[in-house]
């Protein structure tokens, strides 16, 4: 994912990079060298300067409350000393979040000046890095707050409120540092989930695209199939009966005319559809379970002996996906017995009613002599198979009991 954070890093955050943590930028893959330790911003410099100021600010209140303790001269100079290095230590909060906070236990235990820091460092940690760690250094400061106030007492605040009042500013600054983490995290897990829904939804449209142009091509195959076939079948006849009568040589053309402008006005379509990238519901109708008996036509008008059995008790009820699935069915196994069976009868039958279903079946005996192999066979019935399962239904094919094939179909009817 760190490709895909810096290429779309742009997006996440459109304002100025300086405007934003370190961490943050990092994280966001919006550091321009994209390697080693991320610098700190303009915000971090504000931030770490103010951080500093406050460290010494607290410093200093606590630097005068040294006055009223009983403390040897060269304890005080000590404890200003070690002060003095704690704030000029917070300057490195950010590179060791972890150890600049358990570094400042005992210092804050030993040092009254070096409480700013040590509170800068505790808000760090909580900032930068996870609860439980957090937790443990937290715990420690609070086990040692009583012993400190017992050592060093404030004469003008009471033991007691001097120990919640040490609890309640730890509890805040923990509180305060982990709400400024939730946040950060918010931000990325925000623009995570952007990036896995910009993700997603080019794979759902390449997806879609996959699915259209399979879509497409079994429509091209089960269309142009029968159409081509047509040609071939019609074109044989002219090859290997050159003297045949005038009148079959006119018919046979005209056929192989007609079956060539069909094929060329479906492509047409086809690839109408393809290039606007949707289908046209303003084209031609698609086959239904109507068009069945003008299929039948043409086969027989090609030279096919074709028997259609219809015993379909409201075919004006059936669904036109269902109607045009059976269409496409009995158009491959026409196509099938042509190439593969050519010269014997073919029967299709269709038979359903509503609430039990449609079925289709496509029959022919075995071809008398031997019939040349067809390149790609089989390649309709698996995209017909495919479109039954999608429709609901089922499609099995094989051999029959005679020798010869059948296609038979099962479709829903509700």
């Amino acid at each position: 994912m760190s490709g895909d954070k810096q290429e779309h890093a742009p997006q996440a955050f459109a304002g100025p990079r300086w405007l934003l943590p370190s961490a943050l930028v990092k994280e966001l893959g919006l550091d321009p060298g994209g390697s080693g330790r991320t610098r700190r911003t303009a915000r971090d410099w504000v931030v770490d300067f103010c951080c500093f100021l406050l460290a010494v600010f607290i410093g200093l209140l606590a630097a005068d409350t040294l006055r009223s303790e009983d403390l040897p001269d060269g304890y005080v100079v000590f404890d200003q000393v070690v002060g003095a290095l704690s704030c000029a230590a917070v300057w490195l909060r950010r590179r060791w979040p972890l150890g600049l906070a358990v570094a400042m236990i005992p210092i804050g235990f030993v040092s009254n000046t070096a409480g700013g820091a040590a509170v800068v460092a505790l808000f760090t940690l909580a900032v930068h890095r996870p609860f439980r760690y957090v937790a443990w250094v937290a715990l420690a400061e609070l086990a040692l707050v009583p012993v400190f106030f017992w050592l060093r007492p404030d004469p003008d605040v009471p033991y007691i409120w001097a120990i919640v009042f040490g609890v309640l500013l730890t509890g805040a600054i923990v509180g305060w540092g982990m709400f400024v983490r939730s946040k950060r995290q918010l931000m990325l897990s925000l623009r995570d989930r952007a990036l896995r829904a910009e993700t997603e939804a080019v794979l759902r449209a390449e997806q879609a695209q996959r699915l259209a142009r399979e879509a497409i091509a079994r429509e091209m195959h089960d269309v142009l199939a029968h159409r081509l076939t047509l040609l071939s079948v019609h074109a044989g006849a002219l090859e290997f009966r050159p003297d045949a009568p005038r009148e079959e040589i006119q018919r046979a053309a005209g056929v192989i005319r007609e079956s060539a402008h069909e094929a060329l006005q479906d492509l047409r379509e086809i690839i109408g559809v393809l290039r606007a990238g949707e289908a046209d519901d303003g084209g031609r109708p698609q086959p239904t379970l109507a068009a069945l008996e003008a299929l039948v036509a043409e086969s027989r008008e090609a030279g096919m002996k074709v028997t259609l059995v219809q015993r379909v008790t409201d075919p004006g009820a059936v669904p036109s996906s269902v109607g045009r699935t059976a269409y496409r069915i009995a158009q491959e196994g026409l196509t099938n017995a042509r190439k593969h069976a050519p010269g014997t009868e073919v029967t299709v039958t269709v038979t359903g009613a509503p609430g039990e279903g449609l079925s289709v079946t496509v029959r022919n005996p075995a071809p008398e002599g031997r019939v040349p192999h067809v390149p790609g066979s089989g390649q309709g019935l698996i995209g017909l198979t495919e479109r039954a399962t999608l429709a609901g239904g089922r499609l099995e094919h094989g051999p029959a009991a005679d020798g010869g094939f059948e296609v038979r179909g099962r479709l829903p009817w509700a």
